[in-house]
C-alpha cells in the first residue's frame, strides 16, 4: 500500500501517527478503505436503482398507539394520554404527537401489522435490522448482517469517494456499537462509518454543543509549530499530489488505490460531513438538538452520494411515564422527520431517498401502573404489533397497510414480518434478497430467509 509521509511524527486524537495517517485507500483514521469502496462498487453493478435510504432508528421501542396506530375508541387504559388526529389523507389518523407528519401522509406508507412476537430488546433489534431471528439477551453477538451493511456491500456508494454506509452520530442498537447495524460475516469493511463516536447515544434534549465530526479534524488539523506559515494539511496534500503525478507512481498503482488518493485529496468526502456549509435556515427547520442536527446531516450525506444513513434517536424504553417520555420523544422525532420529507420533496429528491422510521418493537397496548418508585403509567415491551413508516423512495404514498385489533394487541389484517419490510427496502434499491454470501462457516446464506416486498406500496 502506498504511504504518503509528511511532517514529524505525532499522534492525533484517534491514536494514529500523523506521519502515517494519509495512506492511499484510507478515508479517515477510523479505518474506512476507499480502495475497498471503489472495488466493491465495481463488483456491485447488479443493483440498478440509484436510490438511498435514511433510517431513523428509535432505539428502545416506540409505542404504536402513541404514533402511527392510535386507538381513539378503545378504553382509556389502552388508548393512552394522546388524541388521534386526522391527516391530509382521508381516512388515515395518527397520534397528535406527529402533527408534522399528519400533513404529509400522502407521501407516506404506514405499516401497522408488523410482528415478530418477541419482547427481548436484543432479539427484537437483531430481527428488525437484519430480517432474521438470531441474537438474544443471552447471546448478544450479531449473527446476520444488517440491512445497511447488505446495502453497502451490494450497492456501494452512489458517488465514488463517499462512504456507502454512515451512522449519525454513531450507529448502534441496545447500547452496542455498531450492534445489529453491523456487517457480521460480510466483514468490517461494511460496518457503518460512525461520524462522532466520542459523543453518541444522544437524547433529543441533549443540550451540550454537538462536536464536529472527528473525520473533519483528521482531514484538516494543522499546527503552526509544525507547518511553516500555518500551512494546513490540505495545502500540503495538493503539493504531494502534484509530485506523485510527476513521478509516475500513480500509474503503477491499482486503479482503485489511485481513485482513493485522488478523491481524498479533492475533499468531496470531507465536505459532505461539514454542517458548517449547510444553510443555517435549513438547519433550523429540522429542530434543535442532536436529532434535528443529524437528520439534516443525513440529507446532506445522501445528496453527496452516501447510500445508507442511520440517524440514532434513542431512549424509548418508557416503562413509566409514557405521556412525558414518549410525548416529548415523538414530537422531536416528528419535527426532524417531517422536515426531512419536506426538504427532500422540495429538492426533487424524495423519489430517490427512502425514509424509514422504526424501532425494535412496540409497547404493551394496556398501560401499566409504572415502575417501582415511579408510579406513573407506562408501557412494557411488545413485539406482537409494531408500526413502521416509509416515505419517498418511489413508494405509493397515502396508504396504511395492515390493521391491528381494536385495542392494538395483534394484527388482524395483512400480518407482516420484519423480512417483509426489509425485502421492500431491497426491492426499492434493485437488490435480490435471494443473493447469497458466505457466512463464517462458509455456507452460502441469502440476504433474507423469509419475506417479500409489500406489493401495495411498491
Amino acid at each position: 500500500m502506498l504511504q504518503i509521509k509528511y511532517g514529524p511524527t505525532t499522534t492525533n486524537c484517534q491514536g494514529i501517527s500523523r506521519r502515517g495517517a494519509i495512506r492511499a485507500g484510507v478515508l479517515t483514521a477510523a479505518g474506512l478503505s476507499l480502495a475497498d469502496v471503489f472495488r466493491n462498487k465495481a463488483e456491485a453493478a447488479t443493483a440498478t436503482k440509484d436510490k438511498s435510504v435514511i433510517l431513523a432508528w428509535l432505539d428502545g421501542g416506540p409505542s404504536h398507539l402513541e404514533s402511527y396506530d392510535p386507538k381513539p375508541e378503545s378504553p382509556a387504559e389502552y388508548r393512552g394520554p394522546f388524541r388521534a388526529v386526522a391527516t391530509n389523507t382521508p381516512g388515515i389518523q395518527i397520534s397528535e404527537t406527529l402533527a408534522g407528519q399528519a400533513k404529509l401522509t400522502d407521501k407516506m406508507a404506514i405499516l401497522r401489522s408488523i410482528h415478530h412476537d418477541n419482547g427481548d430488546h436484543f432479539a427484537a433489534a437483531h430481527w428488525m435490522l437484519t430480517g432474521r431471528f438470531g441474537s438474544t439477551s443471552a447471546n448478544r453477538e450479531q449473527v446476520y448482517p444488517s440491512v445497511g451493511s447488505y446495502v453497502a456491500r451490494v450497492c456501494g456508494s452512489r458517488l465514488s469517494g463517499i462512504p456507502p454506509y454512515v451512522g449519525l452520530p454513531a450507529a448502534q442498537s441496545i447500547y452496542i456499537y455498531p450492534g445489529y447495524q453491523g456487517a457480521a460475516y460480510l466483514g468490517s469493511t461494511y460496518d457503518p462509518f460512525d461520524v462522532q463516536p466520542n459523543q453518541k447515544y444522544l437524547g433529543h434534549s441533549y443540550s451540550a454543543k454537538i462536536k464536529r465530526p472527528d473525520c473533519l479534524d483528521n482531514f484538516t488539523i494543522s499546527d503552526s509549530g509544525r507547518f511553516q506559515g500555518r500551512l494546513g494539511l490540505l495545502d500540503r496534500l495538493d503539493s504531494v499530489h502534484r509530485q506523485l503525478d510527476r513521478s509516475g507512481m500513480m500509474d503503477s498503482m491499482d486503479r482503485y488505490q489511485q481513485q482513493a488518493v485522488d478523491l481524498m485529496l479533492d475533499g468531496r468526502a470531507r465536505d459532505a460531513f461539514d454542517m458548517e456549509q449547510e444553510d443555517p435556515k435549513v438547519r433550523e427547520r429540522y429542530g434543535p438538538g442532536p436529532w434535528g442536527h443529524y437528520t439534516c446531516m443525513a440529507r446532506r450525506l445522501v445528496t453527496a452520494g452516501v447510500r445508507f444513513v442511520t440517524v440514532d434517536m434513542p431512549h424509548w424504553d418508557h416503562h413509566s411515564n409514557i405521556e412525558k417520555g414518549h410525548g416529548s420523544n415523538m414530537r422531536a422525532m416528528d419535527h426532524a422527520v417531517s422536515a426531512l420529507i419536506e426538504d427532500l420533496d422540495q429538492r426533487g429528491m424524495l423519489d430517490d431517498v427512502l425514509v424509514l422510521v422504526m424501532g425494535e418493537f412496540s409497547r404493551t397496548p394496556r398501560l401499566n401502573n409504572g415502575q417501582p418508585g415511579i408510579p406513573i403509567p407506562g408501557r412494557d415491551h411488545w413485539g406482537n404489533a409494531i408500526s413502521a413508516m416509509l416515505a419517498g423512495g418511489g413508494i405509493r404514498g397515502g396508504q396504511v397497510v395492515g390493521a391491528t385489533s381494536s385495542k392494538g394487541e395483534y394484527p388482524i389484517e395483512r400480518p407482516l414480518k420484519p423480512g417483509d419490510l426489509l425485502a421492500t427496502v431491497y426491492h426499492l434499491l434493485g437488490m435480490d434478497p435471494h443473493r447469497t454470501f458466505q457466512d463464517h462457516s462458509g455456507r452460502p446464506t441469502p440476504l433474507l430467509s423469509e419475506g417479500s416486498a409489500i406489493g401495495e406500496i411498491v
